[in-house]
């Protein structure tokens, strides 16, 4: 197992941190807590995974505004939320619209059809994203000695499943906290 994380742990990071964002940049910490990781290869990772994930939604909105997959974020209301607050406050929107838990590819898709120029979105999105995966990657290193002892106490399924349930809801606790 050690073998296999060593070899494809920081392109799981990577990519898992810029599609689903937290629970990777967590276990990434974890892992590095353990030593099977570089605590900073992780949050390089981390970071570079947010960071291009979003770059990407950006771009795509911005040079494909009739593509399917754009017209369908288009259409939610939270896009137009997200509009509306982008027109008003960008900079302060773009550092924290990734830590809007499940609202990433809607918010960058929504940064992409705003006025907001690309150099000023990527200094932004790179400051945001640095702050992001550093954050949770050593949230991850610093939860890893609970975790651990959790799991050799309970298993491993159900540390992750009580941290998964935990995760969620103070996620959803956050979403309607704010409505």
């Amino acid at each position: 197992m050690e073998a296999l994380i060593a070899r494809y742990g920081l392109i799981a990071i990577c990519l898992g941190s810029g599609i689903e964002g937290e629970p990777f940049a967590l276990a990434g910490g974890v892992l590095a807590h353990r030593r099977w990781l570089s605590p900073y290869a992780v949050m390089a990772a981390a970071i570079a995974g947010s960071f291009l994930v979003d770059q990407f939604w950006f771009h795509l909105a911005r040079n494909a505004q009739r593509s399917r997959v754009v017209r369908v974020i288009v259409e939610r209301a939270s896009f137009r939320r997200a509009l509306g607050l982008i027109e008003r406050h960008p900079a302060r929107f773009v550092l924290l619209f990734r830590f809007a838990y499940g609202l990433r590819a809607i918010t960058a898709v929504a940064v992409g059809s705003s006025r907001m120029p690309a150099r000023h979105f990527v200094a932004l999105n790179i400051v945001a994203a640095t702050v992001w995966g550093t954050l949770f990657s050593s949230l991850g290193y610093a939860l890893g000695p609970v975790l651990e002892q959790a799991a050799a106490r309970y298993g491993v399924g159900a540390t992750a499943l009580a941290l998964g349930l935990s995760i969620a809801v103070v996620a959803l606790v956050l979403r309607y906290s704010r409505r």
